[in-house]
C-alpha cells in the first residue's frame, strides 16, 4: 500500500497553516491517519490542530506498546476507535484545565481513519467538516461552515457525546481511500496560464490516476494545478490518500 500526503497553506493565509495531519502505525497491521482544520475565526487556530496531532501521536504510541504486550486484545475497529477518541477527549480536558486554555484556543475539526491491513477493513470518523473519498465515492461533511468542534463538548459526558456522533463510515476493503480538510473545496484560479482547460481539483487529487508513485505524488499534483491550470487552494489544505497496489 502506498501512502501519500500533502499539507498546503491557503493562498488567502499569510502567517500560519491552520491545518495539520498525522500518519502513524499502531502495529504491523493497523494504522491511524488524521487531518485537522483549525478554526480561522478562533484564537491561534494553528495551535489547536497541531495540538490534536501531537496528542494523537502520543496516544497511538502508547496504544502500540499496549498491543505489543497484550496479545489477547480482539476489540472491533469501532471499539478501538472509540478508545482512541476517549483518550484524546480526556487529554484535551486535562490540558484545557492545566494550561487554563480558552475553548476558542482548542477549536479544530478532526477526520480520523483507522485501518486494519490484515482484515482489509477500516472506519472513518469526522468530527466537524471535511471530505472523505472511499474507493471513488466522495462524501462531503458540511455543516454550512459551522463545524461541531470536539472542544465544544469537553464539559459533557464522553459516552453520551460519542454515541451522538453520526459522521462515521465503515469500509470493508481499501483500494483508494482519501481524507481531506475542506480546503480541498477552495481551489480557485489565482493566475492566468497559457492553458484554457478546466479541471475538478478535488477529483484530480482524491481519485485521479497517476503513474507517479513517489511520496511527493500529491505535492506534484498541487504544483501542476498551480502552474498548468493556475489553480490554488485559498484555504489551508491537509490531505492523506491511501492506494492499494
Amino acid at each position: 500500500m502506498k501512502v501519500y500526503s500533502t499539507l498546503q497553506i491557503g493562498d488567502y493565509h499569510t502567517l500560519h497553516c491552520e491545518d495539520d495531519l498525522i500518519i502513524k502505525k499502531i502495529s504491523t497491521n493497523k494504522m491511524i491517519c488524521a487531518v485537522m482544520d483549525g478554526c480561522s475565526t478562533a484564537m491561534d487556530s494553528h495551535f489547536a490542530s497541531t495540538l490534536i496531532g501531537k496528542l494523537l501521536r502520543k496516544i497511538i504510541v502508547e496504544r502500540g506498546y499496549r498491543e505489543l504486550y497484550d496479545k489477547n486484545s480482539n476489540l472491533s475497529l469501532d471499539k478501538q476507535l472509540k478508545e482512541i477518541i476517549k483518550s484524546l477527549f480526556e487529554e484535551m480536558v486535562f490540558l484545557k484545565k492545566h494550561l487554563m486554555l480558552d475553548e476558542k484556543e482548542l477549536l479544530s475539526t478532526l477526520i480520523i481513519l483507522l485501518y486494519d491491513r490484515f482484515q482489509n477493513k477500516g472506519i472513518i470518523l469526522s468530527i466537524g467538516d471535511g471530505i472523505v473519498c472511499i474507493n471513488g465515492k466522495i462524501t462531503e461533511f458540511d455543516r454550512d461552515n459551522k463545524p461541531d468542534y470536539l472542544a465544544y463538548h469537553l464539559n459533557k459526558n464522553f459516552e453520551e457525546w460519542y454515541e451522538s456522533l453520526h459522521q462515521k463510515i465503515h469500509f470493508d476493503h481499501l483500494d483508494d481511500v482519501s481524507i481531506a480538510t475542506d480546503g480541498i473545496l477552495t481551489f480557485s484560479q489565482v493566475k492566468k496560464t497559457d492553458f484554457n482547460e478546466s479541471i475538478n481539483c478535488m477529483e484530480y487529487l482524491m481519485t485521479g490516476l497517476t503513474e507517479d508513485e513517489t511520496e511527493e505524488m500529491l505535492n506534484k499534483k498541487i504544483k501542476k494545478l498551480e502552474h498548468h491550470y493556475g489553480m490554488k487552494p485559498t484555504d489551508d489544505l491537509a490531505l492523506i490518500r491511501l492506494i492499494k497496489k
